[in-house]
Parts: structure tokens; C-alpha cells; sequence
């Protein structure tokens, strides 16, 4: 599984949409996949439920219900992995993007020149499996992009869009 895209790579064309035509395109990544985390535990969850409940109901009908349930929990998990699937952190020369949504297509930017102060935090789930949030300030303005959980390889992306913010010379 790829997470990050080289610069030598083109953007998912889900992505390229938004890019503008100056725009150099530094690194398109998805999130890191701990944001199924806990979707995998409620999907196994219910199934280590749904096998006990099989044991003691009855009625066949109860238990196809408790299977119909499952089911339906388990047609949330492969609908959360999709929506993962098509979800983009882009790194361009003069902005951050964040492209969310399987059917309705959200897209949140800032441009660089406006962050005045950022951030990544990691926890210790976070530093366990590498990954971080990055929290990003802007002029004392409430931006739509002020904070993206889950990102992937936190110091090496934090120093790649430092060195954007402030080009040496």
C-alpha cells in the first residue's frame, strides 16, 4: 500500500481537479490507515457478538436477524475503508489541500503564505504506529483547515511544509 506520492508521481485525478495550473505539487498522501482502527474493532466487535447471541437464541428467525445486524455493520466498515480510499492531504507549492467524501466531495484549503503557526502532535497510539495531527494557525482567523488527524511520517511532512512556509534562500 502506497500513503505518499513523490513529486515525480501525478495526483489521483480525484485530486488534480484542484490543482492549479502553477501549482507544483509537493506530496499527495492519504491518512494514515489507524483511522480504521476503530472500525475494525466494532466490526469484529459484533461479530464476536453476533456468534455469541447466534448460541443462545433460539429461533431462527432471531438469528437472522443478529446476522442481518452484522451485516449491515460490516456494509459500514467497507463504506468507512471506500471513504478512506478517496480521501487526499496534497502538499502543493503555495497551499494545503484536504479532498474528503465519496459522494459528496468536500475540499478544504489554505494557502501557505496565511499559516503563521503550526504544529503536529503525536500520541503515544500515534507514536507506536507512526502516525500524528498537525494543527495549523492562521492570523488569529478560524480557517476551514486547521487541523488534520492521522497523518502519516509526521516529522519528515512537518519540516517538508516548514521549509515550504520559509524557503531558505
Amino acid at each position: 500500500m502506497k500513503l505518499v506520492h513523490s513529486p515525480e508521481d501525478d495526483a489521483p485525478a480525484s485530486v488534480h481537479r484542484y490543482l492549479l495550473p502553477h501549482e507544483k505539487q509537493v506530496i499527495t498522501m492519504r491518512r494514515h490507515p489507524a483511522v480504521l482502527l476503530m472500525p475494525v474493532a466494532v466490526v469484529l466487535g459484533s461479530l464476536i457478538g453476533a456468534g455469541i447471541l447466534s448460541g443462545f437464541v433460539g429461533a431462527p428467525i432471531a438469528v437472522a436477524v443478529v446476522w442481518w445486524v452484522w451485516l449491515l455493520v460490516l456494509v459500514w466498515f467497507v463504506w468507512r475503508v471506500a471513504e478512506w480510499s478517496v480521501e487526499y492531504f496534497v502538499i502543493t507549492s503555495a497551499r494545503l489541500l484536504l479532498t474528503t467524501g465519496l459522494i459528496t466531495r468536500q475540499v478544504n484549503m489554505m494557502p501557505l503564505g496565511k499559516v503563521t503557526d503550526m504544529r503536529f502532535e503525536r500520541s503515544i497510539l500515534g507514536r507506536l504506529i507512526g502516525y500524528g495531527t498537525f494543527v495549523m494557525e492562521s492570523a488569529g482567523q478560524d480557517q476551514a483547515l486547521s487541523k488534520i488527524n492521522y497523518v502519516p511520517y509526521p516529522e519528515q511532512l512537518y519540516l517538508e511544509v516548514v521549509g515550504l512556509i520559509f524557503p531558505g534562500d
